[in-house]
């Protein structure tokens, strides 16, 4: 107990501690401020430990970092709280308003981003050498295809978007991991040979409706029954509670129903903030709630990244997987510029979007630890090293570079459309134009 309670201690000092190196020095925005010191640590740890072998440090980070068990950490703790405190803060209205290209992009986007990172990663490993089956390529592209919920609304919090692209690349974020995570299982199935004999495309899509949609009506039942509790007393204490409680509850209950617990706590927690917060609660108790998330939000959001961080320390990593890494970087942008760019021009046809949206949804969809979380769940292999090392690569891509520059090419890209709009470019006379 006493160990637990330092390994906390240990977290919560390096979150307050790089936090305020980040506010005073670098001045980043806060999740790519704590991932980038954690990754200057963990390489000082390393270039320590190959300097010093006898000091044994290296070996002594990773027995900390095995002690941790990010991928139960994540999935089985942390992610309940992360998605209802990003749900919490979404405008339901405005997703309702974009739900078909929500919809599309975190179903048949992931899909396809899937098949292309899949068959994409078959050939790098091919020519480097690797010994990646094509059913585990497949895997990696349903780990990495699903844009992160967590670092997609921690960097939205802190960049101007439209709304309009605001409202598709969150909305997105928080339902397509929910079909990636079903993708991945039925993937794994496959590849390791477990269950492969009921992994058919009925069953595949049997399993996806009782995960989604079982998922989304879980969530609807919970989030009611707290919405009745709160509406029928005015005590911010007890309201808060409520709240903890649906978030973990519904998330706790859903996996021993077999339904999707991410979608269950999304739509809980879209009900409570928005229906919830108008209806069910005073201002004295709306305030209390939004603030306690907030809370809870930002200091879960720092021990999540300073772990990306620091999973650095675990990846074992060679010549031929650096290449490989280097290589999955543009294949996963690539298959992410065309997932998007197929849905929305197929819905394009009746309706225009805010200009830029393609290049800006692809930008935005940020990877991050549910990535990194779903590699390390794999069994034990050869291929789970070569993956998770990939993975790595692409989500510090992603949450550094692409987090970094994500509204400077929004800012571009919107107002270079919104140029060719006015000159008569790309208006289609009759389409309706997308909200603003």
């Amino acid at each position: 107990m006493q160990a637990a309670f330092d390994l906390v201690a240990l977290l919560f000092g390096l979150a307050a501690l790089f936090g305020y190196i980040n506010h005073r020095i670098l001045r980043l925005p806060h999740t790519i401020g704590l991932v980038l010191i954690a990754l200057v640590v963990s390489f000082a740890m390393l270039a320590i430990d190959a300097a010093a072998p006898g000091l044994g440090l290296g070996a002594r980070v990773r027995a900390v970092l095995e002690r941790i068990d990010f991928a139960a950490a994540l999935m089985n703790g942390l992610l309940s709280l992360l998605l209802f405190a990003g749900a919490l803060h979404v405008d339901l209205a405005a997703l309702a308003e974009r739900r078909w290209a929500i919809g599309l992009l975190a179903t048949a986007g992931v899909l396809i981003s899937t098949a292309l990172i899949g068959v994409g990663l078959w050939l790098v490993a091919g020519a480097l050498g690797l010994a990646l089956p094509f059913a585990y390529c497949l895997v990696f592209g349903a780990l990495i295809s699903p844009t992160d919920p967590v670092a997609v609304l921690g960097i939205l919090k802190r960049v101007r978007v439209p709304p309009s692209l605001e409202a598709k690349i969150a909305g997105e974020s928080l339902f397509n991991d929910g079909v990636g995570v079903v993708v991945f299982m039925i993937l794994v199935a496959l590849a390791t040979g477990a269950g492969a004999g009921e992994a058919s495309a009925g069953a595949a899509v049997g399993l996806f409706l009782l995960e989604a949609l079982g998922g989304a009506l879980f969530g609807l039942v919970a989030g009611s029954v707290a919405f009745v509790a709160m509406r029928s007393l005015d005590e911010h204490n007890i309201e808060v509670t409520i709240t903890l409680a649906l978030a973990t509850v519904t998330y706790s209950l859903a996996h021993w129903l077999g339904v999707s617990g991410p979608i269950a706590v999304v739509v809980a927690g879209l009900l409570i903030g928005n229906h919830g917060t108008r209806i069910a609660m005073s201002a004295t108790t709306r305030e209390h709630v939004h603030t306690f998330w907030s809370l809870i939000d930002e200091l879960l959001n720092s021990l999540l990244f300073i772990l990306i961080g620091f999973e650095v320390v675990a990846v074992s990593v060679s010549p031929r997987l650096m290449a490989a890494m280097a290589i999955a970087v543009p294949l996963v942008l690539a298959a992410r510029l065309i997932s998007v760019a197929l849905p929305i021009g197929v819905l394009g046809r009746r309706r225009s979007f805010t200009p830029g949206a393609i290049p800006a949804l692809a930008w935005g969809g940020l990877r991050g630890g549910i990535s990194v979380a779903l590699a390390l769940s794999l069994p034990p292999s050869p291929e789970r090293e070569i993956i998770l090392a990939i993975c790595y690569g692409v989500v510090i891509f992603s949450i550094v570079v692409q987090g970094l520059t994500l509204e400077g090419l929004v800012r571009r890209v919107v107002r270079a459309g919104e140029t060719q709009g006015a000159g008569g470019g790309r208006a289609r006379p009759g389409k309706k134009t997308a909200p603003p």
